[in-house]
């Protein structure tokens, strides 16, 4: 499978041609750690589907990870390639889907540059996304200068590529619109639409929380199931996944709402009649924790195995991996050249 792909990734590795027929999308993951089921089910799922009918993106933002990582830029560094690896294994094909690295297109950081002179500070924090990602943090009065302006970045990346779609959770939504305002305000300096603005596609499923049902499914909370988990690692997280506290005896009526693994099996298991029919019970009481947790559990192994095994074959091949996220970028650099250039003109910046 790895050899032919290799083939025809050489054959097309110089193909920079676009299909203007079809809208486009811009979709991606800061370089920070491998991915989990949260990304799978909130975006790695749509995203397979999307490549078939859109032209579909994919940047793996190492820039955007520096962000809140400059102190410990090994984590970044570490990981590209390790999240390269479950785009492929969840079902990505590199020749369908563009995947490319930020930081090896000079032209997103120069874009980001001039974008910020279109956005005040005070904007910057009445972003409610920031704002909230900023007290999670708790960086104090140490913000990083580059985490207060990521959403000029995203603004650069997806003004780069044209993007029209782009897949997102409720919580970015404020992302999108601070991007539309840097458009409208180019387009208005320029007195023409260089840039276009992206609409949202929101994610079918809210996000996923984590095993512990204290938070979101976070890679650095530490509270998460990897898309490379062993059985082992699959089977300990669901025995300590959140459930029903009062849930006492198998006999005793079981709340589902709120009951993480209730929550996991309306997003994993095939047969949601079954499920439906697992809630019944609970609730009626006469069906214990375990029984349910032993049911998530086969039904998580079932699924991430295959994902495990071919994500494993991905990360020994290192040069292949290096190989279609160098064609990705290299295929990416002339849209965003030519954006670009235009955006410099619309500012007088086009001496030469």
């Amino acid at each position: 499978m790895k050899n032919n792909l290799s083939l025809r990734l050489d054959q097309t590795a110089n193909s920079t041609q676009t299909n203007d027929s079809k809208e486009k999308i811009l979709t991606g993951d800061r370089a920070t750690g491998s991915l989990h089921l949260g990304h799978f089910v909130g975006s790695l799922q749509q995203r397979v589907k999307l490549q078939h009918q859109y032209e579909q993106t994919i940047l793996v933002a190492d820039m955007q990870g520096l962000t809140d990582n400059g102190h410990n830029p090994q984590k970044v560094s570490s990981n590209i390639l390790n999240v390269v690896a479950d785009y492929l294994a969840a079902g990505i094909d590199p020749l369908k889907t563009t995947i490319c690295l930020q930081s090896g297109i000079p032209a997103l950081a120069e874009l980001t540059m001039y974008y910020s002179n279109l956005v005040s500070i005070a904007r910057l924090e009445r972003n409610p996304t920031v704002k909230t990602e900023i007290n999670s943090k708790s960086f104090g009065r140490s913000i990083p200068a580059g985490f207060l302006t990521y959403p000029i970045s995203q603004a650069a990346d997806i003004t780069a590529f044209k993007a029209t779609l782009v897949p997102v959770g409720e919580d970015q939504l404020p992302m999108l619109e601070q991007t539309n305002e840097i458009v409208r305000k180019l387009n208005h300096i320029a007195q023409q639409d260089i840039l276009v603005e992206c609409k949202p596609l929101l994610s079918k499923v809210s996000r996923l929380p984590s095993v512990d049902g204290k938070s979101k499914m976070s890679k650095s909370m530490g509270n998460t199931i990897m898309l490379s988990s062993s059985e082992k690692e699959i089977s300990k997280a669901v025995k300590a996944m959140y459930t029903d506290p009062n849930h006492l005896r198998v006999c005793d009526p079981g709340q589902v709402d709120g009951n993480v693994v209730f929550t996991y099996l309306d997003a994993f298991h095939q047969d949601q009649d079954y499920v439906a029919n697992l809630k019944a019970q609970y609730s009626a009481g006469g069906l214990g924790d375990g029984t349910v947790k032993k049911i998530l559990e086969e039904c998580l192994q079932d699924l991430l195995k295959p994902i495990r095994q071919r994500r494993e074959e991905f990360i020994a091949d290192r040069s292949l991996l290096i190989a279609i996220l160098k064609a990705g970028t290299e295929r990416s650099q002339d849209e965003s050249n030519d954006v670009l250039r235009q955006v410099k003109c619309a500012f007088g910046l086009n001496l030469f």
